[in-house]
């Protein structure tokens, strides 16, 4: 192996977040850009509101987007949540997997849906107006999950120079 890229893993090791700071960030934090595969096999990528229960990321996506459409068609994606502005004070997360969705397409709240009401909640809490919001329904969205298969991640602030 070349030494500049052992140097390079070791400082990506440095430099990783520690499985409580990717917590951490995913909780704080309130966009995400996921990217997946268009039919013609390019990328795509748009920003989206999500959920974290500390196991899976929550999407909440219009089912007729180009982005419900190409994970209905190949469900592996990538998701990066990060923040920061300057070079020493990035730090991000990016998640790898399948999406799935979970509960009814479209979602139209008119019925009770148990493995929904975390990230609901969650949801709610973060963008629908504090933790006693309600989770609006328009029958155009439904829930996306992604467990994820691998989590990179990174903070510039553990950097030495």
């Amino acid at each position: 192996m070349q030494p500049e890229l052992i140097s390079t893993q070791r400082r990506g090791r440095r430099i990783a977040l520690s499985a409580e700071e990717v917590d951490t960030l995913l909780t704080e934090q309130r966009t995400c850009r996921v990217a997946t595969l268009t039919a013609s096999g390019g990328p795509h990528v748009s920003p989206l509101w999500y959920a974290w229960d500390g196991t899976a990321l929550w999407l909440y996506s219009i089912v007729r987007s180009q982005r419900w459409a190409d994970l209905l068609r190949d469900p592996r994606a990538a998701v990066v949540v990060d923040a920061g502005d300057d070079f020493g004070e990035l730090r991000g997360v990016e998640l790898r997997g399948r999406f799935e969705p979970v509960g009814p397409v479209p979602r139209t709240g008119q019925e009770e849906q148990p493995e929904l009401a975390a990230p609901e909640r969650l949801f709610a809490a973060r963008y629908g107006g504090g933790p006693g919001g309600s989770m609006y329904h328009d029958g155009r969205h439904a829930w996306l999950r992604l467990v994820p298969d691998k989590v990179a991640s990174w903070d510039h602030r553990k950097l030495t120079f």
